[in-house]
């Protein structure tokens, strides 16, 4: 009976220590991982002795797992089955914990790989950036401080004012003495200060390269290689020249208030030159091309099939513009342009200044000053627009004859100002902002030469005969 009682007891035991063996490995594989990834992270080893204490170690962890059951005869069967009990428990927990450390451990070592090779690309990038630095080797390039030997605007201005005024005008589009007047009142404007390392570019040589750029729409490498200035520097200082010619003859060339002997005045030119009373101004819009903006979609897409922003303006009689808005995308329609404008406000609410009503010429009846515009204006009081083309009669007909050939006055100032400055007649490829700058300097200028020498263009633009034909 006795021999056949230990049978079970002899397998349970054999059981035991095989469970015992099978903990004892798992532990010891769990602690060899641990430690491996331990040893080779620091960061690792701060955590490790955070959760476990500071006094915790690899060298101090031992997992044993003595299965042997000991003496049977010295310990007492109760005893042995609840000491190994307790120790199965230890070794579960211990595994279990050993496996979270690891899982946390493994965790820590890919967040910190890829905070390595963060690092190295941010060290490869401060080295390509040192090899940039180190390839601008040369402060200015040689052939550029040659300037005063062989630049236009050095040498060749000079001989074209002493031997060939008409040469200098057809190369800046106005004479030396308004070049000499534009440059003396904006030079505190633009005008920098010398220093140790470089001296400051003049003022006349800014205003020039800027009116070339102006006159012929020439890129900026092309001004480049022609007045020898970087294109960096063109790139900085033409918009600053812009700016000051704008705000310097602003007051002079678009004054922000008209009265009402200037509106008559005005009126009574269309009168006399286009046989049209009553006509304050005519208004009309241009598409200025440009290139596409950065992330701008079909903003600036206009109905022609390019790129642009639209210039809208009111011109007199003698080609000048007397107030404009310019920024608008292309997209937009002229009515649009006119809906969403100050002009339309000050035209609603009579505070444009315009003169009080009078008869016309033969008539007794009292007729309202108005501006003139094509089909796309609505037809207000205070704006005058052509017959539908359907059904005219004679009067009406005359009356679009008329109406058109003094509106034209318009459409020949956009073409004078494009004419005179080309860059107006090709793609101007700055940003909006510089464009807006360059579209307002252009008429800024434009206005001013019509001022300045109202006769100059008295060959070249529409008239009317002894007998009133074109």
């Amino acid at each position: 009976m006795k021999k056949a009682d230990d049978k079970p007891q002899l397998g349970a035991q054999t059981q035991q220590l095989n469970n015992e063996e099978q903990h004892r490995a798992a532990a010891n594989t769990a602690k060899q991982i641990s430690m491996a990834s331990v040893s080779s992270k620091p960061r690792s080893q701060e955590y490790v002795a955070t959760v476990l204490g500071p006094s915790w170690s690899f060298e101090n962890v031992t997992v044993e797992c003595d299965g042997a059951p000991g003496n049977p005869q010295h310990q007492p069967e109760k005893a042995e089955h609840y000491r190994r009990s307790n120790m199965e428990v230890e070794q579960q927990a211990l595994y279990a914990r050993w496996l979270e450390v690891a899982i946390q451990l493994a965790t820590i070592a890919v967040e910190e790989e890829e905070e390595e090779e963060d690092q190295a690309e941010l060290q490869r990038r401060r080295i390509r950036r040192r090899r940039v630095q180190r390839r601008k080797a040369i402060w200015c390039r040689q052939w550029l401080a040659r300037r005063p030997l062989y630049g236009q605007y050095e040498q060749l201005l000079q001989e074209l004012n002493r031997e060939d005024p008409n040469g200098y005008k057809n190369f800046l589009r106005m004479n030396a003495d308004l070049f000499g007047e534009i440059v003396e009142r904006i030079s505190p404007r633009i005008k920098k200060k010398d220093t140790n390392y470089r001296q400051a570019l003049e003022p006349g040589l800014k205003l020039a390269v800027t009116l070339r750029h102006l006159a012929t729409g020439a890129s900026y490498a092309d001004l480049m290689y022609s007045f020898r200035v970087a294109k960096s520097t063109m790139c900085v200082f033409i918009p600053e020249v812009l700016e000051a010619i704008i705000q310097e003859y602003a007051e002079e060339v678009l004054p922000p208030g008209i009265t009402s002997e200037q509106w008559r005045q005005i009126a009574d030119d269309f009168e006399t030159k286009w046989n049209f009373p009553h006509a304050c101004g005519a208004i009309d819009g241009k598409h200025v091309r440009i290139k596409s903006p950065k992330d701008s979609g079909s903003l600036f897409h206009n109905y022609k099939g390019f790129f642009s922003m639209i210039l809208l303006a009111v011109v007199d009689a003698n080609y000048k513009f007397i107030w404009i808005s310019v920024g608008a995308n292309g997209s937009a329609s002229d009515a649009q342009l006119f809906n969403n404008c100050e002009l339309k406000n000050l035209l609603e609410q009579d505070n444009l200044g315009l003169p009080p009503p009078n008869p016309l010429p033969g008539d007794d009846e009292n007729t309202p000053y108005f501006l003139i515009g094509d089909d796309a204006f609505p037809l207000r009081s205070w704006m005058m627009k052509p017959y539908s083309r359907r059904q005219l009669t004679e009067e009406e007909r005359i009356f679009n004859y008329r109406l058109s050939r003094a509106r034209r006055v318009v459409e020949n100032a956009f073409g004078i100002l494009a004419m005179k400055f080309q860059c107006m007649l090709g793609c101007l490829k700055q940003c909006p902002d510089t464009v807006d700058s360059i579209t307002l300097a252009c008429v800024t200028l434009h206005t001013l030469l019509r001022i300045r020498y109202p006769g100059v263009l008295g060959n070249v633009v529409d008239h009317e005969d002894e007998s009133n034909q074109l």
